[in-house]
C-alpha cells in the first residue's frame, strides 16, 4: 500500500475529472486528496509520497486551459525527490500531431526540476503521429487515454496502470 497520494489535476469538460476520481477510488494508499489545478498552491506539487497529475491536450497541442494558467508557476516548482506520475487525454485521431503532447510538456519540466517520473506507458497500441508525449520511440511519460475514439480501453489501461505505479513505487522505497 502507498502512504500519502496526491492527484491534481485539470478538465475542461469534466472527463479528466471523472478519469481523476476513479484513479483515486481504486488506488491503495494511507491517504488520497484530490486537487484540481486551479486551487493548487506549490507546497500541493512536494508534500505527497507520490503525485499524480491528470491533463488533456487541447487542439493543437495546448494544455487544457486550468494547466495553461498555472504553467509559468509550474515551471519554478522544485521536484527534487518527489515521486510523480502523470496520464494525459488527447485525440489520436482528430489531434494525430499532439496526441497527449501535455504529458510531454509537463514531464519535461519536472525531470528539469530534479523530480522522477514513473508510469511510463508504451506507445505501441495507438494510432498518432507526432507527441510531445513520447519518452523515446516506443513510451510514452505516462499513461495516455483516448476517451474521444477509444473510451472502451480506459478501464482496462486504469488498471493495469494502477498495477504498475504500485509495483515502481515500491521498488523505489
Amino acid at each position: 500500500m502507498l502512504g500519502t497520494v496526491g492527484f491534481i489535476y485539470g478538465s475542461d469538460t469534466g472527463v479528466t475529472e471523472e478519469i481523476t476520481n476513479d484513479l483515486a477510488a481504486k488506488i491503495e494508499a494511507q491517504n488520497i486528496e484530490v486537487i484540481e489545478v486551479c486551487n493548487a498552491n506549490v507546497e500541493d506539487f512536494t508534500r505527497f509520497d507520490l503525485l499524480i497529475i491528470g491533463l488533456s491536450t487541447w487542439y493543437d497541442g495546448d494544455l487544457q486551459s486550468d494547466w495553461e494558467d498555472y504553467f509559468d508557476t509550474f515551471k519554478t516548482i522544485d521536484f527534487t525527490e518527489q515521486i510523480v506520475a502523470i496520464f494525459g487525454l488527447g485525440d489520436q485521431l482528430g489531434y494525430d500531431d499532439y496526441f497527449v503532447d501535455g504529458i510531454g510538456m509537463l514531464s519535461e519540466v519536472i525531470l528539469e526540476n530534479g523530480g522522477t517520473i514513473i508510469g511510463n506507458w508504451p506507445s505501441e497500441d495507438y494510432d498518432f503521429s507526432a507527441s510531445k508525449g513520447l519518452k523515446d520511440d516506443s513510451t510514452f511519460y505516462g499513461l495516455a487515454l483516448d476517451e474521444d475514439n477509444e473510451p472502451q480501453k480506459t478501464p482496462e489501461k486504469i488498471e493495469k496502470w494502477l498495477v504498475q505505479l504500485q509495483e515502481e513505487y515500491k521498488a523505489m522505497a
